[in-house]
């Protein structure tokens, strides 16, 4: 899928490593129907880090990222996004549930991808992009419109405004998803699994996108399957396996030397199934 080999080291993008992390999440849990999904998640994403999260199905990924957004809420743990802790307020040592107005304004804060589309069907791509800041952000239609114009056009998709979502292709869906999320000017981009639903040729053009946004300094937390992504373009790689970070580090120790067996299993069995679905 890769057109280059590119290091984000190579790229220029700037790392601020010695600043207070954007995010901060700690021992961070949570259960389904008593299912421990989460078993104490520790993590911190720098302003411009690209973060990719690794692992099988139900190692806890997506629940994780969705904990960040709240669409979740945490049974244990707390996650700070920019010093403020998320969903929560704290008085006396004791946490209080924000509202829901609080919530929504926290979550406007952060840009999410899911692995379908979610577009409105009745909606032009051009309005889709439009919407969320005309809508909970009170922004004026003309300047919204603007905006989504350059959007659209920094995605790949500036002949595309006035199709709807039935008439573009998979690929082109998911970037204007991405330009949607991109126009409430979030602080930080999660994208989960967001190539998984798209047919393989289609892929490239969604991580073409993504690496733009890496390399324009974006903050970004990546649910991901594409190893050649992670390895270009993550600043971190995390291993997730059963609800808990097996390995952490560097792409090209986590995926070009991993330590851990399962890590190791984990590689081989992915690039057997690349190999068999070139």
């Amino acid at each position: 899928m890769s057109e280059t080999t590119t290091t984000p080291a190579e790229s220029g993008r700037s790392r601020t490593g010695e600043d207070q992390p954007l995010v901060r999440a700690v021992n961070v849990m949570k259960s389904f129907h008593g299912n421990e999904v989460l078993k104490g998640i520790d993590l911190d994403v720098h302003r411009g880090e690209v973060v990719c999260l690794l692992g099988p199905s139900g190692s806890g990924k997506t629940t994780f990222l969705r904990c960040i957004n709240q669409l979740e809420t945490v049974d244990g743990g707390r996650i700070w996004v920019d010093g403020d802790l998320v969903g929560y307020r704290e008085e006396g040592g004791h946490l209080h549930h924000l509202t829901d107005k609080q919530v929504a304004s926290q979550r406007r804060e952060i840009g999410m991808v899911f692995q379908r589309f979610n577009l409105f069907p009745h909606m032009t791509a051009l309005e889709n992009v439009m919407e969320a800041p005309v809508q909970v952000k009170g922004v004026a239609r003309k300047t919204a419109k603007a905006r989504a114009v350059e959007l659209l056009e920094q995605v790949g998709l500036g002949d595309k405004p006035s199709s709807y979502p039935a008439q573009l292709s998979g690929g082109q869906q998911q970037r204007v998803a991405i330009a949607r999320a991109l126009a409430m000017d979030p602080k930080l981009m999660l994208f989960d699994e967001p190539t998984s639903a798209l047919d393989p040729e289609l892929v490239g053009e969604v991580l073409r996108v993504m690496r733009d946004l890496a390399d324009q300094g974006m903050t970004m937390i990546v649910v991901t399957h594409e190893m050649s992504f992670a390895r270009e373009v993550a600043d971190h790689v995390v291993f997730m396996d059963g609800g808990v970070v097996v390995e952490e580090g560097k792409p090209k120790d986590v995926i070009g030397n991993p330590k851990h067996e399962r890590t190791q299993s984990f590689l081989k069995r992915m690039r057997t199934e690349h190999d068999d679905n070139p």
